[in-house]
Order: C-alpha cells, then structure tokens, then sequence
C-alpha cells in the first residue's frame, strides 16, 4: 500500500471508495462534506446529483435528481445539518435539509449578473459562484467565481451585508474565486485559483496575508490544519497534465505536508483534485474530477 504525506500526517489510499450499488454511477465529483454523524455528502455531475456514504463506502442514499444544473460545484454542511449546495450554472446557492428538503435559495436561478470586470465593481450576486462557507455567528460567505471575481457576505437570514473584489492580480483581488472558508480565528480565507494563491481577509474584506500555492481549488479547514487541493497540471516529465496535490498547512502558513499524485507508487492517487473534506478522524476525502473518482486516504496513526 503506497504511503503518502510525512510525520504525523501520514496516509493510505483506500482502494475502490466507496462501495459503488450494481450499475449505480458516481458521476464526475465535485465536492464533498461531513455531517455531524460522521457520513459523507457528495456532490457530482451526473444521475446522482447528491450521495451519501458511511465512512466505510456503505451507500446510503442519495437525492436531487432533476433539480440542479449539469455542474453542482460545491456543497457546504453547516452546524446545523443543512446542507448547501452551489449550482454553478443556475447562479444560486440552495439549502437543503440531510433528507434533501428544499429550505431556501440564495440568487435568482437562471438569472446571471453582469460579469464582474474592472469596469464594473458592484456587481450582485451571483454570476458562476463555486462554494459556500459558514462563520460562527451564522453569516455565510460565498465564492462568486467563474463569472464574478467577488466574495459576498450574507446575514443568516439571507441579507447582503457587503460584497468585495474585482479582477486582478494585487490583494483582494481575484482571478478564479473557487473556494471559501472560515477558519477558528474568524478569517476568511479564499482560493484564487488561477492566481495560484490563497489569500486571507477579515470578515469586512480587509487583506490580511497571502500564500503561494498552485492552482487552490479545494479546501477545509479542520482542527486548525488548512487541507488544500491543488488542481495544477504537471509537465510531462513529471506525469503529464491532469495531475495535482494535496496540501496540508498549520494557520500560520507553515507547510506540514504535501504530496504529489506523480511521486513514485503514488503516481495513480491524484488526477486533477478538485476538492475534498475531512472527517473527525482526520481521513482525507479527495474528489478527483478528472479520473471520475473519489480517494479516501485514510489516517494513519
């Protein structure tokens, strides 16, 4: 069994997770998140648009079909239980109950804003938004991503308190806004991707810090380790394109561990890590969109 990360971070691939049903298919895996039960939500591109598995691979439900667009992109469950997926396509960000209960709706389905350039800073929500997070005092933020290069702010009832960012390469602004989260210091941290950085802002947009990185495109946040998936491609001497890594950091910024999908006999564990999430266990949750697939990698002690 190939062993992957370093010290106390130390892991190994579980093959074939999960235990997929009898002509039952997964789709293409965008996203994945935890409820307090310890069972995994995933969120794919295909005739399931939602599933849920015990931490072994056991299937235990699933739901959503015919109500998202062709690319759900991220799914978010909150300390309540509700789960929240964003729907690139239809421009919205949905709550749900577990059992996949329609709860609410933030945006308009269908009803894109005017894109997000230089020349138009105060554009609404949402224009292709990518992933959600929830802080402490119920206020969600969300990646406006594809289309908007904003992260926006809403009381948790649904309000708009602020929005920020524009395009750009300079702090607080954005090429890719993917992924949002909100870490125990109450900052906000954001993947801009095609900036090949994660940058940090207080919970007003004010930047903090940034950290180099390649191509962030997941991320979780998890007893104050920062898991980063990094989509990057390789050059072919080093695997080809496709290939990506999964990142560990303490708060501070400091590297723990990361591996490389093209390193030795790990050669086969990462194509394309889109996302991933992390269970109280510390087994990792690696949704690689380009294989189709998902990897646990399970915690070694």
């Amino acid at each position: 069994m190939t062993i992957v990360g370093s010290g106390d971070y130390r892991y190994e691939r579980v093959p074939s997770w999960p235990k997929l049903p009898k002509y039952w298919s997964l789709g293409q895996p965008s996203d994945a998140a935890v409820n307090s039960k310890g069972e995994i939500f995933v969120v794919s591109r295909g005739d399931h648009p939602v599933s849920i598995w015990t931490a072994d691979g056991d299937f235990l439900g699933s739901w959503g079909e015919g109500i998202f667009s062709a690319t759900p992109h991220g799914i978010y469950i909150g300390p309540d239980d509700h789960v929240w997926i964003v729907d690139r396509d239809h421009h919205v960000a949905m709550e749900f109950t577990l059992e996949g209960k329609p709860l609410r709706t933030l945006g308009q389905k269908l009803s894109p804003s005017p894109t997000c350039t230089g020349k138009v800073v105060r554009a609404r929500p949402f224009n292709m938004p990518t992933n959600l997070a929830i802080a402490r005092n119920g206020d969600i933020f969300v990646a406006d991503g594809y289309g908007n290069s904003k992260v926006h702010r809403f009381s948790a009832d649904g309000r708009l308190i602020l929005s920020w960012g524009r395009q750009g390469v300079g702090p607080g602004e954005f090429a890719l806004v993917h992924n949002v989260w909100i870490d125990s210091r109450d900052r906000v941290l954001v993947c801009d991707d095609e900036n090949d950085r994660l940058q940090i802002f207080d919970q007003n947009g004010n930047f903090i810090e940034q950290w180099k990185l390649a191509n962030p495109s997941g991320l979780c946040v998890r007893d104050d380790v920062v898991y980063i998936a990094e989509i990057q491609p390789f050059p072919e001497e080093s695997g080809g394109p496709g290939r990506g890594s999964v990142a560990l950091f303490t708060l501070e910024g400091q590297l723990i561990t990361r591996w490389i999908g093209t390193e030795g006999e790990a050669r086969d564990a990462l194509l394309g890590p889109h996302d991933l999430c992390v269970d109280e266990n510390g087994n990792i949750y690696v949704c690689e969109a380009r294989a189709h697939r998902i990897s646990k990698f399970r915690k070694l002690s």
